[in-house]
């Protein structure tokens, strides 16, 4: 025998062999091969549909779901008291930080005295000293989450370099001498 006929021997008894065993492991093989392509294709399908129907309804849980950048995590306590008269504030350095893709300003906020009314003043400075500032009103003594877009802080012109934002409570704005109020998770969101 030459080189050639011994591979091929070698060939047949290795293939002859790998097709009785196949026959033995897979009790399927008598199937054609479409119907097993059909049954794969019929599970990538499936699991398709199912991570497209998980998609969508993990998306409608929060519909205004936005991305947001943290300023602030820690809960802030405002503890107020006019006398003398004065201010209280919470301020925050924002070391030149780029708001500029940003559009709103979001944070949660309470009262402790369900009983006082109180604004707070919510004030915005950037680099070239430009400020802008509205009031919350009708706070609650229950966790209430704001959001208030960025535009209405309309004397700011330029959102690129910001410097501070500061929350206070002023003596004219509050009806009780004394108080409380809580900040939390103050954001800002695309």
């Amino acid at each position: 025998m030459n080189k050639k006929e011994i591979y091929e021997h070698l060939a047949n008894i290795y293939l002859d062999a790998s097709s009785k065993s196949s026959k033995k492991k897979h009790r399927f093989s008598a199937y054609p091969k479409s119907v097993f392509g059909l049954f794969i294709a019929g599970g990538i399908v499936l699991l398709g549909l199912g991570g497209f129907f998980t998609y969508h309804h993990v998306q409608n849980l929060n519909p205004s779901s936005q991305t947001a950048l943290f300023l602030y995590q820690d809960t802030a306590k405002i503890n107020f008291n006019f006398d003398p008269a004065k201010k209280e504030v919470f301020s925050l350095d924002l070391k030149q930080l780029n708001l500029s893709k940003y559009s709103a300003l979001g944070f949660a906020l309470k009262k402790v005295n369900p009983r006082d009314t109180i604004r707070l003043r919510v004030e915005f400075t950037n680099r070239f000293n430009e400020k802008s500032e509205i009031y919350i009103k009708n706070i609650s003594d229950k966790w209430n989450d704001f959001k208030i877009e960025l535009s209405r802080f309309d004397r700011i012109k330029y959102w690129g370099q910001m410097k501070e934002l500061a929350f206070s409570v002023e003596e004219w704005n509050s009806r009780e001498k004394s108080g409380i109020v809580y900040l939390d998770n103050i954001r800002v969101l695309k």
